[in-house]
């Protein structure tokens, strides 16, 4: 079965040499014309829903409300703003900012200019975002006033190279500090909404620089294009099931991977996208019931947090909610418990080099007739590739040839499509790197099974080899998860003398569960697993998060070289 999925694979590779060969003898009858071959560029989809779902509510965020024919209206007006700003094609417009509707407008005002937009992490320090701004060139920066104390500091940290600063400000964040620039609203305000913009010239223009989360060292900046934009929207739009009737409440950041490019795939089915400025339970379920959400996405720690709301903050859901999950591997308890609160969980998988989601979890019939823990963890694996994955893999890192399909042997995902970044800015040794060998290497350690479905078993660095065995740190984790007073659970090595490593578990309990100790929790864990897999040492405390929901493992292994 693997050699048929790389065949598959150089199949489609061969498709497009071939095709690109036989453009050399193309009759010129059967040229490309302005009827037949159109840029593909995802701002086409507001234009779409503008002119033909142009009084449907297109975006909500407290008690305003924009249809699609005044978002489009009020994204020509910041295209407009901008060019007069002295943005041109190819520039960067960097944008730090809570999930708004000036961040969704800026993922089409942008683009219309033919210049990149730069959506920055909303958590990360001056130096970073310092970083980022100088990295990426920013000649203007839309700044949520929300964010003052680390803005403020990072522009001061650039001196006179910074860029101009525009002010977002809502009724949330009325009171919060001025940056001394112009306020949005007055901004977009001086833009014509009759303006005509450009777009790109070609499809493989740079639509967003996306900065990897700088876990070691300074981030690494992913470039994104019109085109892997647009599919990858399209892709997700066709597995999440959204349509013109869906309601999108925006629990994941946009400024992550261009929300999984949801800012295009809710648009591009003409749906509502309901802004949400704080993930926090009560807000979540409140959005859920008022504005009755179909769909939502977020990291695990979201849907783990809603499992673990407060009794007061949770209410019974109107409709069944769908949700896409992904960014690190679900515990199964998690899914069984959310599905249990009338929610329908659809995992995910990707890399901020692959526009987020490129594999999803197929809810396969087979699966449905297993008993119910076997098809909760067969729900969290990583699945399978999405439409517009043309190679999905796992491989032998040294090789580069496909693993057996028989769930054990562990290789390396690697992809390769049109929607995977097109490198990182300024830095060509760790593009070569990315992409060896004509694939994009992931870092992600898996097990391929026998109906193709991946199963993500550890990053290439958490791997713990305890006495010449490998450990897989998520395995151990899914046993912690199932233990009653664990709410959060991450595992990394800790030096031993004899063994080399050993599993060392941090763990989060829930508010109830004061009483359990270090012992109690190893002991569940052997009665549970392999006795060597069990965590021999046992942290207890809350777990460093990045603003995505991903738990900071490098700060762990640091405090287990300490211990």
């Amino acid at each position: 079965m693997a050699a048929i999925c790389w065949q598959w694979g150089e199949e489609m590779r061969l498709f497009g040499r071939l095709k690109q060969e036989d453009v050399v003898h193309e009759r010129p009858e059967l040229r490309k014309r302005s009827a037949n071959f159109v840029t593909l560029t995802p701002v086409s989809f507001l234009a779409r829903a503008a002119e033909f779902f142009g009084d449907r509510t297109a975006v909500v965020q407290g008690a305003r409300r924009f249809t699609y024919r005044e978002f489009y209206a009020r994204a020509k007006r910041l295209a407009h703003a901008l060019a007069k700003a002295g943005i041109r094609r190819g520039d960067t417009v960097a944008i730090l900012a809570a999930n708004c509707p000036a961040l969704l407008e800026a993922h089409y005002a942008v683009p219309m200019l033919g210049a990149v937009l730069n959506p920055i992490n909303i958590r990360l320090d001056a130096p970073l975002i310092a970083f980022c701004l100088e990295h990426g060139e920013a000649k203007l920066l839309l700044a949520d006033r929300e964010f003052h104390a680390t803005i403020a500091p990072a522009l001061d940290q650039l001196g006179g190279a910074r860029p101009i600063v525009v002010d977002i400000a809502d009724a949330e964040t009325a009171d919060a500090p001025l940056f001394g620039g112009v306020e949005y609203e007055d901004f977009i305000a001086s833009g014509d909404p009759q303006s005509v913009h450009p777009g790109p010239e070609d499809e493989w223009d740079s639509i967003c620089l996306l900065y990897t989360s700088g876990t070691t060292g300074n981030p690494k900046g992913a470039i994104y294009s019109h085109r892997g934009a647009y599919l990858g929207a399209l892709a997700n739009a066709l597995t999440f099931k959204l349509d013109h009737e869906s309601r999108y409440l925006w629990t994941l950041p946009m400024f992550h991977c261009s929300g999984w490019t949801f800012t295009w795939a809710v648009t591009a089915v003409a749906g509502t996208h309901v802004c949400l400025r704080k993930v926090e339970p009560k807000r979540i379920f409140d959005a859920l019931i008022e504005h009755r959400i179909t769909h939502m996405c977020g990291a695990p720690i979201v849907l783990n947090m809603l499992v673990h709301a407060p009794a007061e903050a949770k209410r019974p859901l109107p409709l069944r909610v769908k949700v896409a999950t992904g960014g690190a591997a679900p515990p199964a308890v998690v899914i069984e418990r959310m599905e249990a609160m009338g929610f329908e969980v659809l995992h995910l998988y990707g890399t901020t080099e692959s526009y987020g989601p490129a594999t999803y979890c197929p809810p396969f019939d087979a699966w449905q007739e297993l008993p119910t823990d076997q098809r909760y963890a067969h729900m969290a694996r990583q699945g399978v590739p999405n439409p517009v994955v043309e190679q999905l893999t796992v491989i032998d890192a040294k090789t580069l040839a496909p693993v057996p399909r028989d769930g054990a042997t562990i290789g390396e995902i690697a992809l390769a499509g049109n929607t995977l970044m097109k490198g990182y800015l300024k830095n060509e040794t760790a593009t070569d790197e990315a992409f060896a060998g004509g694939l994009y290497h992931s870092g992600d350690l898996a097990v391929w099974h026998a109906d193709g479905t991946l199963d993500i078993k550890d990053r290439s660095k958490d791997i713990i080899i305890s006495g010449g065995e490998n450990i897989s740190s998520l395995e151990v984790e899914e046993v912690l998860y199932r233990h009653p007073q664990v709410m959060e659970a991450a595992v990394v090595a800790r030096p031993d003398p004899k063994w080399g490593e050993t599993p060392c578990a941090f763990v989060t309990l829930k508010p109830t569960g004061g009483a359990t100790t270090a012992d109690d929790i190893m002991a569940f864990c052997r009665a549970n697993m392999a006795h060597f897999k069990a965590p021999k040492t046992v942290v207890f405390g809350p777990l460093p998060k990045t603003a995505t929901g991903k738990i900071l493992k490098y700060e762990l292994r640091a405090k287990a070289q300490a211990l």
